[in-house]
């Protein structure tokens, strides 16, 4: 109840001082930088962004480690190490199969001997390939630390719980650790500079018991919670999904097309989604915002500006970006 009642309150006590739409890096400056780097994150943050984002998943030894998903080859030289091609196995994770090396197979020190690289390579930079290794979650806290002294302004992080149904089954359990980590930081409570996000909702539920600091359910267009099977994001995003979602959350994040829906390749007009959440107690942020065409309508191609602009008409609290400074 308590959630309920003071849902909008503390959203807002945890989020910079601005009227503006929120600019959240996603992953960093990851249009321009290999994600989750610490040249992503800086890049972000120099270029203007409210809030960064870490991906969250866990090291064999129980360490929230940075990465978009536990399957690493995408974003790092796994692939390449022949001291660890014995390591690729098959496992199901979130319903589906998948054949990789996983973070859960190494150490937080083997993950630390891998080097990060483009995971869209055919549509962005490989320069920068190589050049860093794998980040933790309290260095992505330092570093936003350190941007906060050096730039005078609070930099917020909002971290993302990656699969922490797979993670507890295969006796990783995230939400403790994370809860131990914010709270040995200062950082649990609801007016904490972060905001902890999943597309589980029982990973939110177990954090609203441990911690205060403001928490978002991610949705999208399609399918629902993987730890809620026969539960579709459609029904949580009704208005009695929504008064519900606000039990426990405080926020939603949701894909482009619930709040401006996509029609033949173009845009069309935008949802009433936004009011509906805002009515709820709960904010909206909406992602992802990329600039290359590919991810644009075609009446917004080459313009990633106006495409913002789509949003913020559509009252919507914040936006997820690979490119922080061309929305900004």
């Amino acid at each position: 109840m308590i959630r309920i009642l003071l849902a909008l309150t503390i959203s807002l006590m945890a989020l910079p001082a601005s009227a503006q739409t929120l600019v959240i890096a996603h992953r960093g400056a990851s249009g321009e930088r290999p994600e989750h780097t610490r040249a992503a994150y800086e890049l972000a943050i120099d270029q203007g962004a409210d809030f960064i984002e870490p991906d969250l998943v866990m090291s064999r030894d129980g360490v929230l480690v940075v990465r978009h998903e536990n399957a690493l080859s995408d974003t790092t030289d796994v692939a390449d190490r022949p001291e660890f091609a014995d390591r690729r196995r098959t496992q199901t994770i979130d319903g589906g199969e998948v054949v990789d090396w996983f973070s859960e197979d190494f150490t937080l020190a083997e993950l630390r001997t891998l080097r990060a690289r483009e995971r869209l390579p055919d549509l962005r930079s490989t320069a920068f390939d190589g050049q860093e290794g794998v980040l933790t979650f309290e260095e992505v806290l330092d570093l936003a630390d350190a941007a906060s002294a050096r730039t005078g302004r609070r930099v917020g992080v909002i971290p993302e719980l990656k699969h922490p149904s797979h993670f507890a089954a295969v006796g990783l359990p995230m939400e403790a650790e994370l809860a131990r980590i914010l709270t040995a930081r200062g950082l649990a409570g609801a007016d904490a500079p972060v905001i902890v996000q999943s597309f589980e909702v029982g990973a939110l539920k177990t954090l609203d018991g441990l911690i205060e600091a403001p928490l978002m359910l991610l949705a999208s267009a399609v399918g629902g919670p993987a730890d809620l099977p026969g539960t579709t994001y459609a029904s949580l995003l009704t208005d009695a999904g929504l008064a519900e979602v606000a039990t426990y959350a405080d926020w939603i994040g949701v894909e482009t097309s619930l709040v401006v829906p996509r029609l033949g390749g173009a845009s069309g007009p935008a949802t009433d989604l936004p009011e509906r959440a805002h009515a709820a107690g709960l904010k909206v942020g909406v992602w992802t915002l990329r600039a290359e065409d590919r991810f644009l309508p075609s009446d917004h191609s080459g313009d990633l500006r106006s495409w913002f602009r789509r949003f913020e008409a559509a009252g919507v609290d914040a936006v997820f970006t690979d490119n922080p400074g061309k929305v900004r």
